[in-house]
């Protein structure tokens, strides 16, 4: 059981995984390396997806490409709005990142999503795109007034909202991912041997899935209600 818990406690905490050697040594995370190491796997997957794209006669490669393309364009559409066009790109840039670091216990890497400075980041970029496209499409003034909505009774709770809403998104990735990471090493711990495969499929698959959707719908959720005009 101790043996149990010594591994539990070293996967939940944030590890350090090498030191730099400048300003007295500066400390790379597990969740830092890991995000650089799938963030070039990406890019390499991109470059060799995308340098034979024919626009008159695509593949099958280029056609499921342009397909998930297509119904990302879509979503962002449905659910932001005429302006839909600026958001898509960031969109589907988080939808990745945050796909790979769920899966990428997959690989035998601790993903970076368990690490609430990561997921708190994401938050935080998601709230900076929330309220500034807000202020960047109706102006100052019109910014301002999309806190009085409905009605001016509920400016306290649509301000609170500026720390509920990153908050949110923050707690529910981090949660959801640190809950399965820590179901799959227990599962690995009594279990070792082909029965941790079958949960993998749930809790690595699965929820890490569906917690990328839920990330990026109430994102574009949240920005398409703040750029909507009256």
């Amino acid at each position: 059981m101790s043996n149990i818990q010594e591994t539990m406690m070293s996967g939940i905490k944030n590890q350090t995984a090498f030191t730099i050697p400048v300003l007295g040594g500066i400390p790379v995370s597990e969740a830092v390396l890991t995000s650089w190491i799938l963030m070039v796997l990406v890019m390499i997957l991109v470059l060799l997806l995308t340098r034979k794209l024919k626009p008159d006669r695509p593949g099958r490669v280029q056609a499921f490409l342009e397909m998930c393309v297509g119904s990302l364009n879509g979503f962002a559409q449905d659910s932001i709005g005429p302006r839909w066009r600026a958001f898509a790109p960031w969109l589907g840039t988080v939808a990745v990142y945050i796909a790979v670091a769920n899966l990428s216990g997959l690989l035998g890497l601790v993903p970076p999503t368990k690490d609430i400075s990561v997921t708190a980041g994401l938050a935080l970029t998601s709230v900076c795109l929330i309220y500034g496209s807000s202020f960047r499409f109706l102006g100052l003034r019109g910014g301002l007034r999309k806190f009085a909505e409905p009605m001016p009774l509920l400016i306290p709770i649509n301000v609170m909202e500026i720390i509920i809403r990153p908050l949110s998104l923050c707690m529910r990735l981090f949660g959801n991912v640190l809950g399965s990471f820590v179901i799959m090493e227990l599962i690995k711990a009594l279990v070792p041997v082909g029965v941790p495969v079958v949960f993998s499929l749930y809790f690595d698959i699965f929820d890490g899935l569906i917690q990328t959707i839920v990330f990026v719908f109430l994102t574009a959720l949240f920005t398409g209600e703040t750029i909507q005009e009256e």
